[in-house]
């Protein structure tokens, strides 16, 4: 039997901590990835993301995760394409490097710009260009699907990792 949403809203709060919760999901090990597109300006913006995975496969559909207090988020919020970058483990400086605030983050990255204008890093393990298809909040976050416009992937080389926290 479906309980309504509204049901399912009115629900008492979890029986858990935040951080009980986020030690609990760091229990599964996720793939590393950055995102990148161009502001209303045309400059490019990119962040780290290890909440990325696939949707469909008929239409090539994928989403990720934008927390809605990231700096990036007006940027990513209004774009019209993106570009998703599965990184290799060699690539943990590079995470490290998108994930710090107030940086330039392209700074001594190879990157192209697409037929988009959105930057491809050079040398991602997969890349998946994007249309920017649908978007829901929920919590604290912005749920991005994209329509995969194209893709390329690397065979010889193993993922970068994010697991308790840790990449590896």
């Amino acid at each position: 039997m479906n309980t309504p949403l509204s049901a399912a809203l009115a629900c008492p709060p979890p029986a858990f901590t935040e951080r009980e919760f986020r030690d609990a999901l760091g229990q599964f090990a996720t793939g590393v990835t950055v995102v990148t597109t161009v502001d209303a300006q045309g400059q490019p913006v990119g962040m780290t993301v290890s909440s990325f995975n696939a949707v469909s496969l008929a239409p090539a559909l994928v989403l990720w995760s934008l927390g809605r207090s990231a700096g990036s988020y007006p940027a990513f919020s209004q774009c019209s394409h993106y570009v998703v970058h599965v990184l290799a483990s060699q690539h943990k400086d590079l995470a490290l490097q998108f994930a710090q605030r107030g940086v330039d983050r392209f700074a001594g990255v190879d990157w192209q710009p697409n037929a988009q204008g959105v930057p491809v890093i050079a040398g991602a393990l997969a890349t998946f260009e994007c249309r920017a298809r649908s978007q829901y909040v929920e919590g604290d976050h912005l749920i991005m699907v994209g329509e995969v416009l194209s893709c390329q992937h690397a065979t010889n080389a193993s993922p970068l990792l994010y697991h308790r926290g840790q990449m590896g």
